[in-house]
């Protein structure tokens, strides 16, 4: 079952390359949604997916890149939209 969730991904983690890193592991899983950044600095991450690959999705995002520093990840349930691929905005 396709499921969807938005995080918000608060620390360092905009000009590091977080985004694309996120669009990687995403496509990876065959996640579909849209990762960008917002004006407080932190990265809102849109991801549909299965359960399990939002799972391990979600543990790259605690984890980060080497670049970033991760403080804190935020989530909530949204409904499913229908993405087609991921995106990074």
């Amino acid at each position: 079952m396709i499921v969807s969730r938005i995080y918000k991904v608060k620390g360092y983690v905009q000009g590091v390359g977080f985004r694309s890193f996120v669009r990687a592991r995403a496509k990876a899983l065959g996640v579909k949604g849209y990762a960008e950044n917002l004006d407080d600095g932190s990265v809102r991450v849109v991801a549909e997916g299965e359960e399990e690959s939002l799972r391990v999705l979600e543990g790259y995002l605690r984890d980060g890149n080497a670049f970033s520093n991760v403080e804190s990840v935020e989530v909530e349930e949204t409904p499913v939209k229908g993405y087609k691929d991921f995106e990074v905005f």
